[in-house]
């Protein structure tokens, strides 16, 4: 899903005036009880400017979604990862959203000389040099970017889930601990997409392992 145009980056302030290449990452989904962490990456385009990003939770669904095929016609460069459930479980969400960032970094084509993630926390064995920028998603245009990507990306995805796992009222709440949705879990069960390292889900397990 990376996209290639011609076009160099735009020169930032400080010590990021002489890098050409810069890209924004961020997630969405690292809370919910169910489905994928998903990660954009986007590189910017400074000839092909996108007017109104921000962070994607401040932004109604019609917004977002007409920035997202903004951004992916109108960047140098953008990928979007998935993280699944089962590697959430195994690694811890921590560490399976950092492993995500950096397969999406390295996944850019042309190679970013510089990436901007929004948090506090680096992942490890980058391609590139990179910086973590609190509010980042507020802060800089390229980040702002990436969450759209990740947030469009992963509310079209619970949609489809919703018909592969009906219930669970995937569509409505995205796979978020409301009460709907800790209801369903507990009458259905967890079904493959549910996070099973997670205390609620771990919890009702624990409650049918009982009742047998």
């Amino acid at each position: 899903m990376t996209r290639h145009a011609d076009g160099t980056a735009n020169a930032m302030a400080g010590d990021r005036a002489a890098t050409r290449i810069i890209a924004g990452i961020d997630e969405a989904g690292r809370g919910p009880l169910a489905g994928p962490v998903v990660v954009g990456a986007v590189i910017l385009d400074p000839s092909r400017s996108i007017a109104g990003l921000a962070d994607s939770k401040a932004l109604t669904a019609a917004r977002r979604e007409t920035l997202f095929e903004t951004i992916r016609a109108r960047a140098l460069a953008w990928h979007i990862e998935f993280v699944s459930a089962a590697e959430i479980d195994r690694l811890n969400i921590l560490q399976a959203t950092l492993a995500g960032m950096a397969r999406a970094l390295r996944a850019l084509s042309p190679p970013p000389e510089l990436a901007l993630i929004d948090g506090n926390r680096l992942p490890r064995a980058l391609p590139c040099a990179a910086r973590a920028i609190v509010r980042g998603d507020v802060l800089e245009p390229a980040i702002s970017a990436a969450s759209i990507l990740a947030k469009v990306a992963r509310d079209r995805h619970m949609l489809a889930l919703e018909a592969r796992h009906p219930g669970y009222g995937f569509a409505a709440h995205k796979g978020y601990p409301v009460p709907a949705h800790l209801q369903a879990l507990r009458l259905l069960g967890p079904c493959a997409e549910h996070r099973r390292s997670f205390a609620p889900v771990r919890a009702v397990m624990q409650m049918d392992i009982a009742r047998d």
